[in-house]
């Protein structure tokens, strides 16, 4: 009886791929919530509506992939795509992958053109590990330690259940254990400053405390942690998504069905708690005195200016997506919030960036990477503050002119004084730039 139940089962997910076990169902909607967070950067944006269906014809898959690596892939489009073209698109798309050194093994274009739910799941799992999950960790210095450089990290697209006889693995080689990565860092930035114990990306979760003490390490005004310990789970979960979503500009890719159950997706979680690194703000005080070998595990004092190119290449990718949203077309509410999002980011990211660029030489001088980074960031910030000067602008009136008055404001109070030899000509500088501000301030009253 039990080798029938398994036969049977097997031949439903085989001929009926709308079968999906609970954590399929939850992969498939955090995974679309990723891509489509990924695709309203894209000009025009795209949406994904049901995963299996979307990839079938690879359109949106390869624009996924040219949203995340910045590259232009070359793509049959049209209302009536034939197979062979979707075929092609596909095509395209992995083996773009192969070229970035992500090996696919035993899966072809025509799993994903069929909408195989096993495979178009480990396929975005694949895509998620190494554009977010794998990135980001990597950044963590001596990621080496944790595991051996010939590590592997593989995805596994069926289970023992999962049915077409031969297992079908999307499998990425990279240096270091990303998941063990990504676990270290919660366990020694967050869960262990607040007391609390992090063991995997399961069950540890289900409390929504585990979620709370990330944001607690990123803005620690935003939680009252003896007050989340002794609340029901959903209404932790709850609270602390719309946190991550409002104020840190953080896509909500999870509910809190989603985690508070018996067995809560690994990789679902994985995926919406990769995306809290790019905004913590500062590596440098990570642990306690005991735990000397893991601070060295956040140093960023590293050897061969890796630091410094590894910023330069950041910030020239969050050069290219703030880009790409300025020039997507929405409403003005919608580009506040895309505004919001890219300026939480750059927030998040000064501090660590400012330290980065001080200079270490006895000269006072910065080295050549220093002064990459620190001219990749100036241009940064020039294009942040003047797409602020545009929404403001962009105001109904009388909000308009008030936001043209804001503007004229924070560029005078940028503008550096120069001290005079003669201090008086010092003070009448100061005195007729304040006399300017009251002026202005006066006309916004009036407004």
């Amino acid at each position: 009886h039990w080798d029938l139940h398994i036969h049977i089962k097997c031949l439903r997910r085989y001929h009926y791929p709308s079968f999906l076990d609970e954590q399929e169902i939850v992969q498939k909607r955090t995974f679309t919530k990723w891509i489509n967070s990924h695709l309203a950067k894209r000009n025009p944006p795209m949406v994904v509506d049901d995963l299996f269906e979307d990839m079938k014809d690879g359109v949106k898959l390869l624009a996924l992939l040219e949203v995340l690596s910045g590259q232009k892939l070359p793509c049959e489009q049209g209302r009536h795509l034939k197979r062979i073209h979707s075929v092609a698109n596909i095509g395209t798309a992995l083996k773009f992958l192969e070229g970035r050194r992500i090996k696919l093994v035993n899966i072809n274009s025509t799993d994903i053109a069929d909408g195989r739910p096993s495979i178009v799941l480990g396929l975005v799992w694949t895509i998620i590990l190494y554009f977010q999950i794998e990135e980001l960790t990597s950044n963590l210095p001596q990621l080496q330690s944790l595991s051996s450089s010939t590590s592997s990290m593989d995805s596994v697209l069926s289970s023992e259940t999962a049915s077409p006889p031969n297992k079908r693995k999307v499998v990425t080689k990279a240096q270091g254990n990303a998941k063990k990565a990504l676990l270290k860092w919660v366990q020694y930035t967050a869960a262990k400053q607040v007391g609390i114990e992090v063991k995997d990306f399961g069950r540890s979760w289900r409390s929504g405390v585990a979620f709370h003490s990330v944001i607690h390490a990123i803005r620690p005004e935003l939680v009252d942690l003896e007050k989340v310990k002794g609340r029901p789970n959903r209404e932790n979960l709850e609270e602390a998504f719309t946190i991550a979503e409002t104020e840190l500009g953080i896509p909500r890719l999870l509910d809190p069905e989603d985690v508070d159950v018996d067995k809560p997706d690994e990789k679902s979680i994985m995926t919406y708690v990769a995306q809290f690194l790019k905004y913590y703000p500062d590596v440098h005080n990570t642990g306690t005195d005991e735990q000397e070998n893991d601070v060295v595990f956040f140093s960023f004092q590293r050897e061969d200016k890796l630091v410094p190119r590894e910023t330069k290449v950041w910030i020239e990718q969050f050069e290219r997506d703030m880009t790409r949203a300025q020039m997507t077309e929405a409403s003005l509410q919608d580009k506040y919030q895309s505004f919001k999002h890219f300026r939480v980011q750059y927030e998040m990211k000064r501090k660590q960036i400012e330290l980065l660029i001080q200079p270490q030489r006895r000269d006072g001088k910065l080295s050549l990477d220093q002064a990459l980074v620190k001219q990749a960031w100036d241009r940064v910030s020039s294009r942040l503050f003047d797409w602020h000067i545009q929404l403001d602008k962009s105001l109904p009136a009388p909000l308009g002119t008030i936001g043209s008055w804001l503007y004229r404001a924070e560029v005078a109070l940028q503008e550096e004084i120069t001290i005079q030899q003669v201090h008086e000509e010092t003070a009448n500088t100061i005195h007729r730039k304040l006399e300017q501000h009251k002026r202005r301030n006066t006309i916004c009253h009036k407004l």
